[in-house]
């Protein structure tokens, strides 16, 4: 039985993998030349299911707000006439009030802690590398940021996951790679939490599936689904190939939204562009030991062997990919801040890219109204953090078998 996934970002490579494991056929369509050649390829690269968190927070409105006339804006909002982006603003307002906000991160937070036990499985099969590390610091600049991350620490509390409040001399002692220059009203801490290359992963996990019989096409534009009889049973690529499957999983990021709406599926889906900054390390560099988050800037730091990188900026309203230099020199500021003489800042490697969001944080899995078409996507920001999890998920629904975790708010029906 052949399963077509369209999309090979980590999410489409991790439902792949999985599919293989279940004795599908797998062919794997992407319009680029790779695996992870777009927001896979420069993501934070955090793994954190302890501070997943929807961006439809409590005080986040008010913050967009404050930003508007800030050049080093973490977040920025440029309106247009798309209606699209309307619908998605509107329902994210909504989101933010405190009652839908623990309901998103607690369905986010379930999904992410199984997808983080079922990688922790998958590299010790396999054996992959991928410069991983342990424990996840939260950095508050001032008193203000350390008081709205009260309802995430009421969360954690709630749910008995391991973290420390720290001091500022706590955060230095915890990291000692931290410049004592950059104000730093306190942290917290997160030991489970952990990071690594997502780019390095899906390669080696391609290999793997090749390796058991996935075949990956690459170059190749997925134009349209094939409904027939009522039912997905294939795709057609731009250039008129027909491609036949007995069932079709949509990972294909923001690029989702075209193929579907063809097919009766209509998701307030958004492209959120995002920057990131890879910068190598001067040979034995005080950098830092685990990932980090400045929670001011919104901006992650992440060791990645011997590179480290910088990430964040979320812009809505944006479609132009190319690089917004004020974004890039904030990023570099960030990281500069806490570790000025560690990175070779002048060579950075730049990337920017849009993540696939949906307004209530979530993302979509499983079955659609179309027999034998199936959604993985939405994942935003956290894909990583929750690849592996839902490649597993929606492998187990295409197969018919129950998945390991309750669906409830991960699936098509909280859109109906």
């Amino acid at each position: 039985m052949r399963v077509v996934v369209v999309g090979a970002g980590i999410i489409g490579v991790c439902t792949a993998w999985y599919l293989c494991e279940h004795g599908f056929e797998v062919v794997v369509l992407e319009r680029r030349d790779d695996v992870a050649r777009e927001t896979s390829a420069g993501n934070a690269g955090v793994i954190a299911p302890g501070y997943v968190t929807p961006w439809a927070a409590p005080g986040m409105p008010g913050k967009i707000l404050s930003y508007l006339m800030s050049r080093e804006a973490p977040v920025r909002f440029r309106p247009t006439v798309d209606r699209r982006q309307w619908r998605w603003v509107a329902r994210w307002l909504r989101e933010c009030r405190l009652e839908r906000y623990r309901v998103n991160r607690l369905r986010m937070q379930r999904l992410a802690f199984y997808s983080r036990d079922e990688l922790h499985e998958l590299r010790t099969a396999l054996g992959i590398d991928y410069h991983q590390s342990s424990g996840y610091l939260q950095l508050f600049r001032s008193e203000r940021d350390l008081a709205m991350a009260g309802p995430a620490r009421a969360l954690l509390e709630e749910q008995a996951i391991p973290h420390r409040v720290l001091d500022a001399d706590g955060c230095r002692a915890q990291e000692p790679a931290l410049s004592a220059d950059t104000p730093l009203a306190g942290g917290l801490y997160l030991p489970d939490d952990e990071s690594g290359d997502c780019l390095e992963f899906a390669r080696a996990l391609r290999r793997a599936a090749e390796a058991c019989g996935v075949d990956f096409r690459f170059g190749r534009q997925v134009g349209e689904i094939l409904v027939e009889g009522g039912r997905a049973a294939g795709v057609r690529i731009g250039d008129g190939e027909r491609i036949g499957a007995a069932a079709v999983v949509v990972a294909a990021g923001p690029e989702s939204d075209r193929l579907l709406r063809p097919a009766g599926i209509d998701l307030p889906i958004y492209p959120v562009k995002g920057y990131s900054a890879t910068v190598p390390l001067h040979e034995g560099a005080a950098a830092p030991a685990q990932a980090l988050m400045d929670e001011a800037y919104k901006t992650a730091i992440t060791p990645l062997g011997d590179r480290i990188r910088v990430s964040g900026t979320a812009e809505v309203g944006d479609a132009d990919l190319k690089p917004r230099v004020a974004a890039l020199r904030t990023l570099l500021k960030v990281g500069r801040d806490w570790f000025p003489d560690a990175g070779r800042w002048d060579e950075a490697s730049l990337w920017t890219g849009a993540r696939p969001m949906l307004p209530d944080g979530p993302p979509v899995l499983g079955a659609t109204p179309v027999p034998s078409l199936f959604l993985n996507l939405g994942h935003g920001s956290t894909g990583w953090a929750m690849a592996c999890g839902s490649g597993r998920v929606v492998a187990d629904v295409v197969a018919g078998k129950q998945p390991a975790i309750d669906l409830d708010g991960l699936t098509l029906a909280r859109y109906r």
